[in-house]
């Protein structure tokens, strides 16, 4: 059992190293990094997109407002993170630039599956060579095309997925399954963002807060990111208690 155990430590050690049973276990355990972060929903809805997450705050002499957890990539494309949030700044730095530098060359607005192939593309990079580690970060990047809202997630692998609802970070198996039961593509942004504080008060219990929750949406008709006010949250979240 030992030899073993020391067999497999070695295969853990290089990012380009496949274990005998063909893994890379650097990029399994950014993976499990990113379980670690907190939470972050994205969702399609009939007339935009939307993004919650949870802040954490982890300590009570931080400043709410200045944790950002949500960053505006262009006009109409925003992302949020969940595992190493440096990692993530990295990353979204990267997708601001090419997003300009498309504005700049086309005069016309970058598609959202661009910016995401451009970060995954990175994220790719970094499985596969020496010297380097993985982005310890899941990412949801949120915008609106010609063709209507768009949802897409990464992982630290470099694989991306386009969805109508999802989750990352902690909880996300929980918040799926109530996304699996309530999610309708027909509902428009409110309708959304009260499942999302309803699936996050469920994750978080005690420890859910309106001060810890970051949202913002784009709608299909004025492809703008916009923040929802810390009222609006409070007004939304009251509604469901009542109910």
């Amino acid at each position: 059992m030992q030899p073993m155990q020391h067999q497999m430590m070695g295969y853990d050690r290089a990012i380009t190293m496949f274990s005998p049973d063909g893994r890379l276990l650097q990029v399994e355990y950014a993976k499990k990094t990113v379980k670690q972060g907190s939470a972050a929903i994205g969702m399609v809805c009939k007339d935009g997109v939307l993004l919650v997450t949870d802040k954490r705050i982890v300590d009570k002499f931080i400043v709410p407002e200045s944790v950002e957890k949500i960053f505006q990539i262009d006009d109409h494309i925003a992302a949020t993170a969940s595992g190493i949030l440096s990692d993530a700044r990295v990353l979204v730095e990267r997708a601001q630039i090419k997003a300009q530098q498309h504005t700049v060359t086309y005069d016309s607005p970058i598609d959202t599956l661009a910016i995401v192939k451009d970060i995954a593309n990175l994220k790719q990079l970094c499985t596969q060579s020496g010297g380097l580690r993985p982005f310890g970060v899941s990412l949801l990047v949120a915008g609106v095309d010609e063709d209507g809202p768009k949802l897409f997630g990464t992982d630290p692998t470099g694989i991306f997925f386009q969805y109508w609802a999802t989750s990352i970070g902690e909880g996300d198996s929980d918040i799926e399954k109530i996304f699996e039961k309530e999610y309708k593509k027909e509902m428009n942004i409110e309708d959304g963002l009260k499942l999302s504080l309803k699936a996050l008060k469920k994750t978080l219990g005690d420890d859910f807060s309106i001060v810890r929750l970051d949202c913002v949406y784009i709608k299909t008709s004025e492809k703008k990111v916009k923040r929802f006010s810390e009222g609006h949250l409070s007004k939304i979240a009251n509604q469901s208690k009542k109910k």
